[in-house]
């Protein structure tokens, strides 16, 4: 069973129309984007399908407009996940903003996981039925089978219609054709068709990622502004240097190498000594001094109180001798 695919796995190959006739065909619906099931209550209704009775659908709400109500959608998906003890993480704040790349790599994952329970088989389960205890499960039911049967319909009646005007225009073609220089070349219909859809949905999907790689690299030159602000490095030459690449406006290279100037500037600025570097000079060669003052008396006292004791007798007689006024006498 298919919890944690990779993001390589062939399930987030599968296309946008595979996907769209899986989920009406399993749950008798007639979406037309995958992004209109960002509500969630789809995604609940799917898991139901794969395990019948496990999802309370008295809570899902199918006429969820506001994200609160999708909230409360996720919130059941999540509980049913941990009872199921399925890892996979929701990112709900991506999907009720209906981004497509979002929700139709959620759905592929879903797809996947719902392939895996019993091969994706639901036998005896009756979506209509299931929907009916939802909030706004039956108007969805009705709004489904209504855009269903006009399609139907549509598609029925198209060929009388373009029959019956072929013949009601043929008189008129006919003179068309007499006064008209034949046009070689042939304009595409605007009603597009599946390539175009295909194309457009490739198209968004691009825009949806080149989106997110922006505002994630601007994220990341924001917090590095933010960084070269802090008052205590705001003078240092390496921040000035990245401040000056960061809103430089031009892109002919030369603010590259006007920060590497700054660099190497500042670095000749911190060769040359400075007035507290010079007193520091000073006062360790004070400080030099004096211990050298020190070990000197320390060294004497040492060498007085290592004397013998008739080193010391003869010391004393010296001063005797040299200072006594008996022996002067």
């Amino acid at each position: 069973m298919a919890t944690n695919i990779g993001i390589m796995d062939s399930a987030y190959f599968v296309g946008r129309s595979e996907i769209l006739a899986w989920i009406n065909s399993t749950l008798q619906l007639n979406l037309s984007k995958v992004e209109d099931a960002c509500s969630g209550a789809v995604h609940c209704q799917l898991l139901d399908a794969a395990h019948p009775g496990t999802v309370p659908m008295h809570k899902v709400n199918f006429d969820a407009k506001n994200e609160y109500d999708m909230i409360q959608n996720y919130k059941v998906l999540q509980d049913v996940f941990n009872k199921l003890k399925i890892t996979k993480h929701i990112e709900v704040s991506k999907l009720v903003k209906g981004r497509p790349l979002d929700n139709l790599e959620f759905m592929q994952w879903m797809k996947r996981y719902c392939d895996s329970v019993n091969s994706g088989l639901h036998h005896d389960y009756n979506p209509v039925e299931r929907r009916e205890v939802c909030k706004g499960g039956r108007e969805t039911s009705k709004k489904s089978a209504q855009s269903q049967a006009s399609t139907k319909a549509s598609t029925t009646s198209r060929p009388h219609s373009s029959h019956n005007a072929r013949k009601n225009d043929g008189s008129s073609a006919a003179n068309a054709r007499n006064q008209a220089p034949k046009v070689t070349s042939t304009k595409p219909s605007s009603a597009g068709g599946p390539a175009y859809d295909e194309q457009i949905t490739a198209l968004k999907l691009s825009v949806d990622s080149l989106e997110k790689e922006r505002d994630f690299y601007f994220a990341k030159l924001r917090d590095i502004e933010i960084l070269c602000q802090i008052p205590e490095i705001e003078q240092s030459p390496v921040v000035a240097a990245i401040q000056k690449i960061l809103y430089a406006t031009d892109d002919d290279g030369t603010a590259v190498a006007e920060a590497q100037a700054i660099i190497s500037g500042g670095q000749k600025e911190a060769e040359q000594l400075s007035p507290i570097a010079e007193a520091s000079e000073e006062k360790s060669c004070s400080e030099i001094r004096k211990r050298k003052i020190i070990a000197n008396l320390d060294f004497d006292a040492a060498g007085t109180t290592n004397l013998s004791p008739r080193q010391r007798l003869s010391d004393v007689s010296d001063v005797h001798c040299s200072e006594s006024p008996l022996m002067t006498c």
